[in-house]
């Protein structure tokens, strides 16, 4: 059997990533519903709300699909990676055009935000990933110690 029919040992980096990114994205949801009702109005604080909702959504499906697939092997992992995109994008589509005509939709902060949100997730986790076979996925986290203060009299 070759390496890329056999699982990965451990938990799967990608999906750590993409559960790492809805973390933050999560606590930024009340910030950005705020931006759209001042822009917008409610409507747009609604619209900014969903379409945050919607990648939020869209990160969670796409750790469970990574890790479930990381189970399997790691051509699993590639194509989950490029269908689960290809039927992740669909279903974005599908969440957009069922709420279109709704009188609480405003398109452009919504349209604005998915584009903005996906974006700037993945901007902001490049600080937050290793980029070493050591250490794939996250980088890890370190605790900082301050210095100890030196002793009177010692040196």
């Amino acid at each position: 059997m070759t390496a890329l029919h056999e699982p990965l040992e451990g938990p799967s980096p990608a999906a750590q990533v993409a559960l790492d990114m809805a973390m933050r994205g999560a606590w930024m949801l009340p910030i950005g519903i705020g931006i759209g009702a001042l822009f917008a109005g409610f409507n747009g604080g609604a619209s900014v709300g969903y379409a945050m909702a919607l990648v939020l959504i869209n990160l969670v499906l796409s750790a469970g699909l990574l890790g479930w697939a990381s189970k399997i092997s790691i051509a699993a992992i590639a194509a989950a990676s490029l269908g689960g995109y290809v039927m992740r994008l669909g279903l974005i589509f599908a969440a957009v055009w069922v709420v279109k005509d709704m009188s609480w939709v405003a398109m452009v902060p919504l349209g604005i935000t998915l584009i903005v949100t996906h974006l700037g997730l993945l901007v902001w986790e490049l600080r937050h990933v290793s980029a070493s076979m050591a250490h794939p996925g996250l980088k890890p986290r370190t605790r900082r110690t301050s210095p100890q203060p030196v002793a009177a009299g010692r040196r």
